[in-house]
């Protein structure tokens, strides 16, 4: 792990952010950005969490879900998120019809994933890798995410970040490009830290519903004395184009036996 130079220490904002469990890039939950990291060959990760997207127009909440990764083979892990959610319409009267109706409650879209490591990061290179994921609604067609993720470790400091592109064949919804850029610092052996900025293209038709947003999220882990047991936190506010705020809480645990290293 190397010192970051000067000049690039000022262009990643001098923010905080994270070592997981391992000594690995890593990024994630509670973060928007994502990582390029598989879970280590022949371990596990565990999340029960909620969280909660609203705009002006609508809040779409998350809770109680579960997340499941597994390190299936080196470089390669699965993953898969089973929530409930709620669905909020703010009956405002400036948004109608949109955004009327009562609030509703249900299994929302299962999540299943591959995230596939095929760059490793060394001494001069980072990781590079793929996170691809299929969402799978109750009574509509799925949809997927197709994102590159990078990462580096710099010492202490971990930066990640990359793009995506989302393809949504639902009726009134769109394709659209997403990304995200992170920089993560361990405080000490309870505490790391981390802020984030990402941003997402317009998601469907409905212009008062679904407008592009860019948000700056902060948040971090702490880290209890069971080993691999974390709780983690985030909360964001947009900081153009539509009104958004993005909040997340959930813990964190990870087990296994080292296979080797990927």
């Amino acid at each position: 792990m190397k010192a970051v130079p000067n000049r690039a220490r000022f262009a990643l904002l001098l923010l905080l952010a994270l070592a997981a469990p391992r000594l690995w890039a890593q990024a994630g939950p509670p973060f928007q950005t994502d990582d390029p990291t598989p879970v280590d060959y022949g371990h596990y990760e565990f999340y029960v969490f909620g969280s909660v997207d609203g705009t002006p127009v609508e809040v779409d909440s998350v809770g109680p879900a579960f997340e499941f990764n597994w390190g299936a083979i080196p470089k390669v892990q699965l993953h898969a998120i089973l929530p409930w959610g709620a669905t909020a319409p703010m009956n405002h009267p400036a948004y109608a019809p949109d955004g009327q109706g009562p609030v509703t409650f249900g299994l929302s879209d299962i999540e299943l994933g591959v995230k596939y490591g095929f760059i490793t990061q060394t001494k001069h290179r980072p990781q590079i890798g793929s996170f691809t994921m299929i969402e799978i609604p109750k009574d509509d067609q799925p949809w997927y995410r197709l994102p590159i993720w990078v990462a580096k470790d710099i010492g202490p400091w971990s930066v990640d970040g990359g793009a995506g592109y989302v393809v949504n064949p639902q009726a009134g919804m769109r394709n659209y490009p997403y990304g995200g850029f992170m920089v993560k610092r361990t405080l000490n052996k309870k505490l790391d830290l981390g802020v984030e900025v990402f941003s997402h293209g317009r998601v469907g038709e409905d212009v008062a519903l679904y407008q592009s947003s860019t948000m700056i999220d902060a948040g971090g882990y702490y880290n209890f004395k069971s080993p691999g047991l974390q709780l983690i936190f985030a909360y964001g506010h947009s900081v153009a184009g539509q009104t958004e705020n993005y909040a997340y809480l959930g813990l964190y645990k990870t087990w296994g036996k080292d296979k080797g290293r990927h």
